[in-house]
Parts: C-alpha cells; structure tokens; sequence
C-alpha cells in the first residue's frame, strides 16, 4: 500500500532500527520507546490488522514473536516482555498495518501502565456468552 508508513518501511523508502528481519517478517524499534526495547513486529505483507489476515499469515507472523521476544528480555535484562496487538482505532491501533508491540519491561515504574477492572463473575451469563460466540467444528 503506497501511503502505509509501514509499508515504506519495509520496503527500505523510510529507515529504520532493525532487530529482526527474514523474508515474511520485519522487527524494528519503535520511535516512542514506551520502555526501551519497544519493537514492533510487522508481516511484510500489508494487512489492515489481524482481523483481515488469514490462518497462515497470522502464524507467520506470530511464530516469529517469541524468539524477538526472548530476545529482547535476555539482551535487556528485562524482567518481562508484554505482547500487545491492537485492531481498529476503538483498541487502540493508530497505524493501520498490522504489528504487534514487545514491551520490555523492567519495574512497575518503566513507564507503561496496564490495569484490569476485577468485576464479579456472572456465571449463568458467561455460559450464555460463552454459548452464544461459540465457534465448535
């Protein structure tokens, strides 16, 4: 896609910090650093997000993930490595080609902050929903 910064990327117009490249794949600090480390991890192909990419190209991708990860955690000495992926501008996705973020992380100070609500669970209503987006064979 020409106007995919991305996509400029990969193909060499706009440079970039490589940590991990073969012939499907690109791995490349992001310019932010949230934590040092921050690296995306990008198909070279363009998808939208994972909601547009099919079995193969997903496992493409994601078998790559854990080696940059443990990469990353051993080099830095990192306490531990969040994966994220966000798909559509509701989750959070800014850049519509999809990547997944590896976040370094060292402390709760390191300067990315993620926290959950507990809510208590429904189980009658977690059966329903559960039945409900079932996928099955």
């Amino acid at each position: 896609m020409s106007d995919c910064i991305f996509c400029k990327i990969v193909a060499g117009e706009i440079p970039s910090s490589k940590v991990y490249e073969d012939d499907q794949v690109l791995a490349f600090l992001d310019l932010t650093q949230v934590t040092k480390g921050h690296t995306l991890v990008v198909p070279k192909a363009h998808y939208r997000n994972m909601l547009e990419m099919d079995g193969d190209s997903a496992s493409s991708l994601f078998a790559r993930v854990p080696k940059i990860a443990r990469q990353l955690k051993n080099k830095l000495g990192a306490a531990g490595v969040n994966i994220i992926n966000n798909n559509e501008e509701a989750a959070g996705q800014t850049v519509f080609h999809t990547h997944v973020h590896l976040l370094p992380r060292f402390d709760q100070n390191d300067g990315l902050k993620i926290d959950f609500v507990a809510n208590e669970p429904d189980f009658p209503a977690l059966a329903q929903l559960a039945q409900d987006l079932y996928l099955g064979e």
